[in-house]
């Protein structure tokens, strides 16, 4: 039996952090070829530093000269992206900075067993395993310490873009530890929130007056009691941040993108990489059968797996785990998840819809426990599998 009592603790980073940066970066060039061609193949690196943005990977459209022409936007892009975080600093500017780039087109070898044929389906871009997971302990059937994590970076961004909040900067972490009391989340015994601010002169106490009341305004209420601890700007000054203060790289922050660490992950990240790359897709579609399994009322939690091999249509296993909390056994969910939906890599992007530039936004704050947007950006956020899989089951 699962414990009941405990702490569980995540965190999350702003889109000013280095690693979320190039994360933005290799999703804004993902969404530029998508938007270009729907079945445009990328697979986007990018670091940061001092002054640079490095770009780099592979990437294909079926005009090799329009592929060669749009090389020449890539710059463009990055600079859009970091003006819109809002780096404005010495040492790394959105107009000042130096961007390079080396992507190149697309290895033939890896093509060969992604691309569709007469004898063949699209196949998997990749091998590896793929995790879904949702809980009833929210609104969103995500975990608590991660989605609150978010949602206080979330806040705190949109107080410094309005001006509302004119000396706080873009770069920022967060992290909760939250009390479980019969398995449900409860309270608050610990809040960390460090954040990138204007001026030397400004202390842990100041930041801490500017970014209280957005937490407390983000938390359930009740949750921040007299016993909550609170850690902001613990190490005292932070004025130097972002890739000026610390390297960034792509694909750096896989927790913070998914489950805070409530779930297993497959070692994938997922931005810069378009949707034939399982990574990335199979994982949308695996919180999206979790997800319904729990919209549903089959299970209070579902952690789903997935498994693929690169150049191969079908998944090799689906592996479904409810915690004990299944109405039905985890074996018949298995069946009717993997019934439900074509898990095949175009199956998964038909149904998902999942072949256009909505993955710049995914960036930030989470890729799931989001609210499904009117063009299609996080569709695996839906629930219209739940009744389907209740009459399944």
């Amino acid at each position: 039996m699962s414990r009941k009592n405990y702490t569980f603790t995540s965190e999350s980073v702003s889109e000013g952090h280095p690693d979320k940066v190039c994360d933005r970066i290799s999703d804004a060039v993902l969404d530029a070829f998508l938007a270009e061609e729907p079945e445009a193949r990328v697979a986007c690196e990018t670091f940061a530093t001092t002054g640079m943005v490095v770009i780099g990977g592979e990437v294909g459209l079926s005009d090799q000269e329009r592929l060669k022409n749009y090389m020449g936007r890539i710059g463009q892009i990055a600079r859009d992206c970091i003006k819109d975080i809002g780096y404005e600093q010495e040492k790394f500017h959105w107009n000042t900075c130096h961007v390079l780039n080396f992507l190149h087109e697309q290895s033939a070898h890896i093509a060969q067993g992604v691309n569709a044929a007469d004898n063949k389906d699209e196949g998997a871009g990749d091998q590896g395993i793929m995790f879904g997971y949702a809980s009833d302990e929210t609104d969103a059937l995500m975990p608590a310490p991660i989605q609150y994590s978010h949602a206080i970076l979330r806040r705190l961004a949109e107080a410094r873009k309005s001006g509302a909040e004119p000396t706080l900067r873009p770069d920022a972490k967060s992290q909760l530890s939250v009390v479980y009391e019969d398995g449900k989340p409860v309270r608050v015994s610990s809040i960390v929130l460090s954040t990138q601010h204007e001026s030397e002169s400004q202390t842990s106490d100041d930041i801490r007056q500017i970014v209280e009341p957005y937490i407390r305004e983000v938390l359930p209420e009740g949750w921040i009691t007299a016993e909550t601890e609170w850690w902001v700007n613990p190490t005292g000054t932070f004025v130097i941040g972002g890739p000026d203060g610390d390297a960034g790289l792509t694909g750096r922050k896989i927790i913070v993108d998914t489950y805070g660490g409530a779930a297993p992950h497959g070692g994938g990240a997922f931005s810069g990489k378009d949707p034939t790359k399982v990574d990335r897709s199979a994982a949308y579609a695996a919180r999206y059968l979790a997800k319904n399994v729990v919209a549903a009322g089959i299970a209070n939690k579902c952690t789903l797996q997935l498994s693929y091999a690169i150049g191969v249509s079908k998944p090799l296993s689906v592996y479904v785990d409810t915690h004990g909390t299944g109405e039905v056994p985890d074996e018949v969910i298995e069946k009717a998840v993997a019934s439900a939906m074509d898990l095949s890599p175009r199956g998964i992007r038909e149904h998902l819809q999942l072949n256009k530039p909505i993955y710049q936004r995914t960036a930030a704050y989470g890729h799931f426990g989001r609210e499904p947007d009117a063009d299609g950006g996080f569709s695996w956020e839906k629930t219209d599998l739940a009744e389907a899989l209740k009459k399944a089951v």
